[in-house]
C-alpha cells in the first residue's frame, strides 16, 4: 500500500518538494495539496503534465482550513509542511492538527530537495520576507557583470497562473512580462532584473529551470522568496537578516535554517535600526553560526521627485508580502515620506474596495499603509480603485517596481528606490572576489 500524503503549502516549496521527493515515487500517493498565504490558489489542480504518470488526473489543491477533514477523508498517513516565513508555534500547530487526526508530520530538509548545478551557484536567502534579499541579489549581479561574468538569476516560484504553462519561464524584456501575464508580485521580483538588462528564470519545475539557465550562464544566482531555504546546492550561501525584527532569526521557519546554512550573513537596514537591536542580532547570529562572516549594511532610500512628498498628505504604498505575512509595520515608502517632510500619512482603509478591503480585514495590523497586492486581475483593479479613491495629495510608491506601469494612478506619484550599501571592511565585492578565485 502506498502511503497517503497531504502537502501543506503555498504554491512554491510544496510543488518543489513534490517534484524532488514524491513525483514518480511508488511508495507514496500525494492525495492533496493545501494552500495558504497566497489568494486564489485553492480550487485548482497540480496538473498531470507536472505530477507525472502516477497522477493521470492531477492532484487537487484545497484551502488549508480543510486540512483536518482532508486527513480523515483520505485516511492520510503523512502531512508534509512546505511553506515559509512562519513562526515555530505556527508550524507545530499544523503538526498538532496532523497528529490529532492520525497522521505523521514531516519537514523535508535541504538534503533531499536541493538540486545540484553544473555551474557555480550563489544563493541569496533571508531570515524574513522584506529583509532586503532582492536588493542584495541585484547588487551581486551588478558586481559579477562588471567582472565580465554572465549571471542568470533564478527566482523562487510564483505560480499564480496556468501551472502547465509555467513549467519554465524566462524573463529578459518587458515583453516577456506581458507575455507571461505577470502579476504585480511577479513584476516586483522580475522587473528590477529586466530594467538592468539581466535575465531571470522562474516557474514550477526547478530542475528543468536550472538546466535551461545553465546553458546561458557562467554563474547561477538563486534569488529566494519569503524566507525559504535554497532549492539548489550552493557554492556560496548568503542570508540577509533584519534588525527591525531581531529575534526572528531563532523563532521563524525556516529563517533559522538560512542563518545556520550561511557562509555570509548581511545585517541590513542598519541606517534605520536601533544600535542595541543591531548588536543583539549580531550576537544571535554568532551563536547560531560562529563560522559565518557578517557584513554590515545600510539600505538608503532615494526618491525620484521629493517635491511630490514635501508638505503633502501622502498615501504610502508598500510591498504587499512585506506588510502581510512579513509582518513589517512600515517599509521604504514610510522611510522616504518621513525623510522628505510629508505633512501626513493618509489612511487608505476608508477607501479600500474588494480584495484590498479583504486584505485589511485579514491583516488588521497593517494600519495606515497600503499593501501593493496584485495576485490577479481583480486584485489589481481593486488596488487601482483604492488608490484613485483615496483622499490624498500624492502617492509614494515604495514597491520594487514602477507601479504606474501596471495601473493608472490619478494623482501625482513618485517612486522610492532602495539599494544595498555595505559599510566596514568586509563587502560583497570582497566576498565575491574570494568566491571567483575558488571557482
Amino acid at each position: 500500500m502506498r502511503k497517503k500524503v497531504i502537502i501543506v503549502g503555498a504554491a512554491g516549496r510544496d510543488f518543489h518538494n513534490f517534484n524532488t521527493v514524491f513525483r514518480g515515487n511508488g511508495e507514496y500517493e500525494v492525495v492533496a495539496f493545501t494552500a495558504a498565504q497566497i489568494p486564489d490558489i485553492a480550487g485548482r489542480k497540480y496538473p498531470t503534465e507536472l505530477a507525472g504518470k502516477l497522477y493521470p488526473n492531477g492532484i487537487p489543491i484545497f484551502e488549508e482550513k480543510e486540512l483536518s477533514e482532508l486527513i480523515k477523508k483520505h485516511n492520510a498517513d503523512l502531512v508534509v509542511f512546505a511553506y515559509s516565513d512562519v513562526p515555530y508555534n505556527y508550524v507545530m500547530g499544523k503538526s498538532a492538527i496532523a497528529n490529532a487526526n492520525g497522521a505523521d508530520f514531516m519537514l523535508i530538509g535541504p538534503k533531499e530537495t536541493m538540486v545540484k548545478s553544473k555551474k557555480p551557484l550563489i544563493s541569496v536567502c533571508a531570515v524574513r520576507t522584506g529583509s532586503g534579499k532582492s536588493q542584495t541579489a541585484r547588487k551581486i549581479c551588478k558586481i559579477l557583470l562588471a567582472k565580465g561574468k554572465k549571471v542568470v538569476a533564478i527566482r523562487h516560484p510564483m505560480p499564480y497562473g496556468d501551472l502547465a504553462k509555467q513549467v519554465v519561464q524566462r524573463f529578459a524584456s518587458y515583453d516577456d512580462l506581458e507575455k507571461h501575464k505577470c502579476t504585480i508580485e511577479e513584476r516586483e521580483e522580475y522587473e528590477p532584473y529586466v530594467e538592468r538588462g539581466m535575465v531571470i528564470y522562474a516557474g514550477v519545475d526547478y530542475e528543468a529551470i536550472l538546466r535551461q539557465a545553465e546553458k546561458e550562464a557562467d554563474i547561477i544566482l538563486w534569488d529566494g522568496g519569503n524566507n525559504d531555504f535554497s532549492f539548489y546546492k550552493s557554492d556560496l550561501y548568503i542570508t540577509v537578516a533584519d534588525p527591525h525584527r531581531v529575534g526572528h532569526e531563532s523563532s521563524y521557519y525556516p529563517g533559522e535554517v538560512n542563518v545556520r546554512l550561511a557562509d555570509v550573513v548581511i545585517i541590513n537596514k542598519e541606517d534605520s535600526a536601533k544600535k542595541e537591536d543591531i548588536e543583539r542580532l549580531r550576537k544571535n547570529i554568532s551563536e547560531l553560526n560562529p563560522k559565518a562572516k557578517i557584513i554590515d549594511a545600510d539600505s538608503p532610500v532615494t526618491v525620484e521627485n521629493p517635491s511630490i512628498i514635501k508638505g503633502k498628505r501622502v498615501l504610502v504604498v508598500e510591498d504587499g508580502p512585506t506588510l502581510t505575512h512579513g509582518g513589517m509595520k512600515y517599509g521604504a515608502g514610510v522611510v522616504a515620506a518621513k525623510k522628505h517632510g510629508a505633512k501626513e500619512l493618509v489612511d487608505p482603509r476608508p477607501f479600500a474596495v474588494g480584495k484590498i478591503a479583504y486584505t485589511f480585514k485579514r491583516y488588521p495590523e497593517i494600519g495606515i499603509l497600503l499593501p501593493a497586492m496584485g495576485y490577479g486581475e481583480e486584485q489589481v483593479r481593486d488596488l487601482e480603485k483604492t488608490i484613485n479613491a483615496c483622499d490624498c495629495d500624492s502617492v509614494v510608491i515604495g514597491t520594487p517596481i514602477d507601479l504606474a506601469r501596471v495601473i493608472k494612478i490619478n494623482k501625482p506619484n513618485t517612486r522610492v528606490v532602495y539599494e544595498l550599501a555595505e559599510k566596514g571592511t568586509l563587502t560583497l565585492e570582497k566576498v565575491l572576489d574570494d568566491f571567483l578565485k575558488k571557482k
